[in-house]
C-alpha cells in the first residue's frame, strides 16, 4: 500500500511545485527507502528540500500515548531520527498525532526535548473539545504539571472536529465538506454518506463551488485566535492511486486560483505541509503580540480518557490484548540490559582486539529489535486494537527479538566476565550463557529452563540491571535436590529449596527450586557455581494445603488441612499478611507500628451493555457495576513457608492467585508480589477485574502514571458514566488520605479505575464477540492464557495541610519508585550451558564506583549507528532521568542502597573500569547538539528532567 502512495507522490509532487505532501512514521518509508533505485531517492531529496515534501514527528510509528512507556516513545522517536539523518539528512520540527485514542502530556515533553517547536493532536473529548471551541483555546501553549516556569512549553494545535478525514476538516458541515474530497466523486468506490457527492470543478461552477468551501472554513477560522487556517486533506488508505493525485490536487488548484484572484474574498491560499502553517502562525503571533503578551493560553494535563460521541468511552484498549502489553514490557526490559551489556562489552573487545565479538551481527540484531519494539508502540499494536493475524504478526516480531536479545545479553556478559578475553575467540558454540527462561511461541508464557546437574560445577551469573546496588533473590529450578551454590570465594551460600508442581496439587520429582539472596553491583554481574553435592544443606520449604489433598509430597514436610479455621497469615520483618478461607489476601498489618489495614483482594466480572453498542477491542461499554466472581467450592489453597520467601496460591476457574512475601531486608521485602494467571478463553462478553478494598479514605481521588513517567492526578465523577472513570496505568495506580498512601504497581499496561473511596480496580482481561464499530471489523477473542504482575505497597504519609491534597501534581515515594523500577527489570541468571572445565569467569563484574544516586535513573545506553549500514560507532547515547518524588515518606530503614545528591554526578566518579573519552549533552533524539555543548565534566539534572549525553568509553 504505502509503496504506490510513495511512487506516486515523487511523480506527482514533481509535476507542480505547489504540490505540498507530508509523511509521518519511518518504518513504512525506510520499507520503500530500501527497495527503490538511487534517482528515485534524489527525486525524494530534492522534494525535501524545496520543502513540497515535508516528514513531521518521524518517529518510527505514531505511537499509542496511554499504554505505551516513555522508555520504548523515546526509543521510537531515536530510531526514526536517526534513520533520517543517516538516509534523508533532515531533522523534523513538527509534531503530528491525528490517530492516538486519547492524548498524554509525556509527549509533548519529549517532542520538545527533542528540539520540535510545534505540534498537533485530534483525538480528544468532544465536549472538552466543544469547550475549547467555545473559548477559543484550540491553540494553546502546553506546559508539564510539575514545571514552575515556562521551559516545558510547546505549542499545541488541537483539530477541532470529530475526525481526521476530509468531511470533518475543512469546517463546521460533513455534509458540504464531504463535496470537497475529490476521491469522492460520482463513478468512484465510495461516496458521501450525507448524500450529496461532489462535483469536478469547471469554469461553470468554480464560483458556486469556491464561496462553499469559504464559507465552511471562515466558519472555522471562528474558533481560532488567529487569521491563519489549517485545513488538512488526507484519510486513511489515501493517495494509492494517481487518479486520486490528480482529482485532489487539479481541483482545488482551481479553487484556489478562483480565490486568489478575486481580493474582494480577502484571503490567500495554498497548499501547505504542517510546519508552513506553524511557520505562517508564528508570523502572525509575531507582529499581533503588543507588549510581549502571548495570544495563546497555556494549558497543562493530559486528554483521557476520549470518547468521540455519546458514552462511547474508549477505556477498552486500556486493557485489550493484556498478554502482548506484558510482553511488550518483558522486551523493554531485555532490550535495556541488552544495550548496557552490549556497549560495554563493545569497549572491552575493541581494547582486546576480540575479532569475533566485533565482527558479529549483534548490532544488526539490537537494531531489528529497536525496530520491531518501536513497531509495537504503534497506536494500533500496543493499544490491542490491530486484527487477528497482524497481532500474530507483531507477537511474532517480538518473540524473534527477544530470542537475539537474549543472545547478546549472553554473549556481552561472557565476555565481560571472561577472566582471560582472548580466550573469547575460541569458545565456539552458541551461547556459553544462556538465559534462564524459555519461550516457545509467540503466544506461550515463558517456562523456566531445568539446570541438569552433576558433580561438575557450572557458573551461575546473575546480572542487575539497576542503577543501583540491589538485593534481590534469585531462583532457579534443578534437576536434584542436592544443590548447593557457592560464591566466588568458594564459600557456600545459603540456600531454600521448593517444589516445582507440575499442577495444582503433583510436585515434579523431575525439578526443584533453589532460591539464594544475591547482592549484585549496579549494572553489574556476580558469579557463583552451582553443583550436585551429598554436603548440600538447603533449608526445605513447608507446606500447608487447603480444600484439597496431597498424597505425593517427596521431601517436603507437607501438612493437608480440610479448611482454614484461622486466618492464614505470612509474615517478614516489614509486614505481616492475613488471608481468609478462599486464599485471597484480607489485611496487612505494617510492623512498624502494629498497625491493622483492611486491603482486601477480590475478582469481579463485567459484562457488556444489551444495547445496539457494544463492548470491543476500543470501547467499554459495561452493563452497569461489575459482579462479584462466585464459586461454590472454596479453592484449592497451597500456602509455602521458605527461608527467603513465602507464598499463598489460590486454584479458582479463570485464575490462579500467587501472593508473595520476600523475608529479605531489602526493597523487596517491603511490598507484596501479586501474580495473576488468568485465562478467560471460554468466556462470552466478559471482563475480568481485580479489585483491591482498604479502609483508605480516598473520597473520590486517585492517581494512576502516564507511561511510567509522571503521575497524573484523577478524580472519579459519579455524574459520568462508569467506563469514563477508567484510566490508563502504565506502571502505577494509588489512593491515599492523610495518614497512608496504598499503591498498586504493575509490570504491564492496564484499564484501572478507583469506583468507590480506598479501592482499586484493575481490568486484566477482556473477550468480546463483536466489533465496536471503529475500524477493526471484529471483536477480542484470540484470548491466551495472560500472566499478570503486580506490588501492592502500603506506606505511612506525613501530611500536615490537607489541602494540598487538590494540587495538580503528585510524586511517588523513593520506595515506590525503585520498587517499579524491580519489578520491571528483575534480575537476569545465565548458567553456563554445558560444564567446561577450562572456562574461568571473574567473581564479578562492577562497571560503576557506586550506585548512582536514588533519584537518577539510567534509562538507556544506546550503541549510536555510524554512516555505515547495520554498523555501530564508537559512541553512546547515554540516557538519563531525575525523578521526582515525594519526600514525605520516610526512606529510613527502607533498605534503599543509595542516597540523593541534588541531581549532580561527577562523570570522572560515574565508571569503574572505563574511562570517560567524552561526554556532551545533545538533544532527546541527537538531531541537535546544543550551540554551547562541549565537553562536561558534571551532570545536573532537575527533577522530572531527562538527558541525552553523547558519551564515549574507552
Amino acid at each position: 500500500m504505502t509503496q504506490y502512495i510513495f511512487n506516486n507522490m515523487v511523480i506527482k509532487l514533481k509535476e507542480d511545485s505547489r504540490r505540498k505532501f507530508i509523511w509521518s512514521e519511518i518504518s513504512y518509508l525506510s520499507k520503500w527507502w530500501d527497495a527503490i533505485d538511487k534517482p528515485k531517492k534524489d527525486a525524494v531529496k530534492s522534494l525535501l528540500q524545496n520543502g513540497q515534501f515535508e516528514i513531521v514527528t518521524g518517529g518510527w510509528v505514531m505511537p499509542d500515548e496511554a499504554a505505551a512507556h516513555y522508555f520504548a516513545i523515546i526509543d521510537q522517536l531515536i530510531e526514526g531520527h536517526q534513520w533520517l539523518e543517516k538516509n534523508l539528512g533532515v531533522k523534523p520540527r513538527s509534531g503530528w498525532a491525528i490517530d492516538p485514542f486519547g492524548h498524554s502530556p509525556t509527549m509533548p515533553y519529549l517532542l520538545k526535548l527533542a528540539g520540535f517547536s510545534h505540534m498537533l493532536i485530534q483525538r480528544v473529548h468532544y465536549a472538552v473539545k466543544k469547550h475549547f471551541a467555545l473559548h477559543k483555546t484550540l491553540e494553546f501553549f502546553w506546559r508539564q504539571n510539575w514545571d514552575l516556569g515556562s521551559g516545558t512549553d510547546i505549542f499545541c494545535h488541537m483539530m477541532p472536529f470529530y475526525s481526521y478525514d476530509i468531511p470533518h476538516t475543512c469546517g463546521p458541515d460533513p455534509k458540504i465538506c464531504c463535496q470537497f474530497d475529490f476521491k469522492r466523486l460520482p463513478g468512484g468506490r465510495f461516496g458521501c454518506p450525507w448524500g450529496v457527492p461532489p462535483e469536478t470543478i469547471h469554469p461553470g461552477n468554480v464560483q458556486k463551488r469556491a464561496e462553499m468551501l469559504l464559507d465552511q472554513y471562515r466558519k472555522k477560522s471562528k474558533l481560532f485566535r488567529t487569521t491563519v487556517l489549517l485545513a488538512p486533506l488526507g484519510d486513511d488508505f489515501r493517495y494509492c492511486e494517481r487518479t486520486e493525485w490528480d482529482h485532489q490536487f487539479k481541483n482545488y488548484q482551481l479553487l484556489f486560483d478562483y480565490m486568489n484572484s478575486h481580493p474582494e474574498y480577502n484571503v490567500k491560499i495554498q497548499f501547505g505541509t504542517l510546519s508552513d502553517y506553524f511557520d505562517a502562525l508564528d508570523k502572525e503571533d509575531v507582529t499581533s503580540r503588543k507588549n510581549s503578551q502571548s495570544t495563546f493560553p497555556v494549558l497543562s494535563g493530559d486528554f483521557f480518557t476520549y470518547a468521540d460521541r455519546d458514552d462511547h468511552y474508549w477505556s477498552g484498549y486500556f486493557t485489550s490484548r493484556p498478554f502482548y502489553k506484558r510482553m511488550d514490557r518483558i522486551l523493554e526490559s531485555h532490550l535495556r540490559s541488552a544495550e548496557i551489556l552490549y556497549y560495554f562489552a563493545l569497549k572491552q573487545a575493541q581494547k582486546y582486539k576480540i575479532s569475533k565479538f566485533l565482527s558479529s551481527s549483534h548490532y544488526m540484531a539490537l537494531t531489528e529489535a529497536r525496530r520491531n519494539l518501536g513497531l509495537f508502540q504503534h497506536h494500533d499494536a500496543i493499544t490491542g486494537t490491530a486484527k487477528d493475524w497482524v497481532v500474530v504478526d507483531y507477537g511474532t516480531r517480538l518473540f524473534h527479538s527477544l530470542m537475539n536479545l537474549k543472545k547478546i545479553i549472553g554473549y556481552s556478559a561472557l565476555l565481560l566476565i571472561l577472566k582471560d578475553k582472548n580466550s573469547y575467540n575460541s569458545y565456539s558454540f552458541d551461547n556459553l550463557l544462556e538465559m534462564d527462561f524459555k519461550q516457545n511461541s509467540q503466544s506461550s508464557l515463558p517456562q523456566k529452563t531445568v539446570i541438569t546437574l552433576s558433580a561438575d560445577p557450572r557458573y551461575l551469573v546473575v546480572y542487575n540491571p539497576s542503577e543501583q546496588d540491589r538485593n534481590s533473590v534469585v531462583s532457579v529450578y534443578v534437576s536434584s535436590p542436592t544443590a548447593q551454590v557457592t560464591s566466588a570465594s568458594g564459600k557456600p551460600v545459603e540456600i531454600q529449596m521448593s517444589a516445582v508442581w507440575d499442577t495444582a496439587s503433583a510436585i515434579s520429582r523431575t525439578a526443584y527450586e533453589i532460591s539464594f539472596l544475591a547482592q549484585i553491583p549496579p549494572l553489574g554481574m556476580k558469579v557463583y557455581t552451582i553443583v550436585e553435592s551429598a554436603n548440600s544443606d538447603p533449608h526445605l520449604a513447608e507446606y500447608v494445603l487447603y480444600n484439597g489433598n496431597i498424597k505425593d509430597k517427596g521431601i517436603f514436610n507437607m501438612k493437608n488441612i480440610k479448611s482454614a479455621e484461622e486466618d492464614i497469615t505470612l509474615e517478614n520483618s516489614f509486614l505481616k499478611l492475613q488471608f481468609g478461607p478462599s486464599g485471597l489476601m484480607e489485611g496487612m498489618i505494617n510492623k512498624e507500628d502494629g498497625k491493622h489495614h483492611e486491603v482486601k483482594v477480590q475478582f469481579s466480572w463485567y459484562g457488556t451493555t444489551s444495547k445496539k453498542d457494544k463492548s470491543g477491542a476500543y470501547l467499554f461499554l459495561p452493563d452497569g457495576e461489575a459482579k462479584p466472581y462466585v464459586y461454590t467450592t472454596l479453592p484449592f489453597v497451597r500456602v509455602q513457608r521458605g527461608r527467603f520467601y513465602s507464598d499463598v496460591t489460590c486454584f479458582f476457574e479463570h485464575v490462579t492467585q500467587r501472593v508473595r512475601l520476600y523475608n529479605i531486608q531489602g526493597i523487596d521485602g517491603q511490598s507484596v508480589e501479586v501474580s495473576n494467571i488468568v485465562d478467560i478463553r471460554k468466556e462470552h462478553n466478559r471482563e475480568i477485574a481485580m479489585r483491591i478494598s482498604s479502609s483508605i479514605s480516598s473520597q473520590n481521588r486517585f492517581y494512576t502514571d502516564l507511561n511510567g513517567y509522571q503521575i497524573q492526578p484523577r478524580m472519579t465523577m459519579s455524574k459520568l458514566p462508569l467506563q469514563a472513570n477508567v484510566y490508563p496505568m502504565t506502571t502505577m495506580a494509588y489512593i491515599q488520605d492523610a495518614k497512608h498512601r496504598l499503591t498498586l504497581l504493575s509490570a504491564q499496561s492496564l484499564g484501572v479505575s478507583s469506583l468507590k473511596s480506598g479501592q482499586i480496580e484493575v481490568i486484566m482481561d477482556r473477550r468480546l464477540m463483536q466489533d465496536d464499530n471503529r475500524g477493526l471489523e471484529q471483536g477480542v477473542h484470540d484470548n491466551k492464557i495472560t500472566a499478570n504482575l503486580f506490588r501492592i505497597l502500603l506506606e505511612k504519609r506525613i501530611v500536615v495541610n490537607m489541602e494540598e491534597e487538590k494540587n495538580a501534581v503528585s510524586y511517588p515515594s523513593l520506595v515506590s519508585h525503585i520498587t517499579s523500577f524491580f519489578l520491571n527489570h528483575p534480575v537476569f541468571t545465565m548458567i553456563e550451558k554445558i560444564p567446561m572445565p577450562t572456562l574461568q569467569l571473574l567473581g564479578e563484574f562492577s562497571p560503576l564506583l557506586s550506585s548512582l544516586p536514588c533519584d537518577i535513573h539510567l534509562v538507556n545506553l544506546r550503541t549510536i549507528q555510524s554512516k555505515v549500514d547495520g554498523k555501530h560507532s564508537d559512541e553512546a547515547a547515554l540516557i538519563l532521568h531525575r525523578k521526582g518524588f515525594d519526600c514525605r515518606f520516610s526512606s529510613r530503614d527502607t533498605g534503599l542502597l543509595c542516597s540523593t545528591t541534588q541531581g549532580k554526578i561527577l562523570v570522572q566518579k560515574l565508571f569503574n573500569m572505563f574511562t570517560v573519552s567524552s561526554l556532551i549533552p545533545s538533544s532527546l533524539s541527537l538531531m541537535y547538539t546544543p550551540p554551547d555543548a562541549r565537553n562536561i565534566s558534571e551532570i545536573n539534572l532537575s527533577p522530572m528532567e531527562i538527558s541525552t549525553f553523547r558519551i564515549q568509553l574507552r
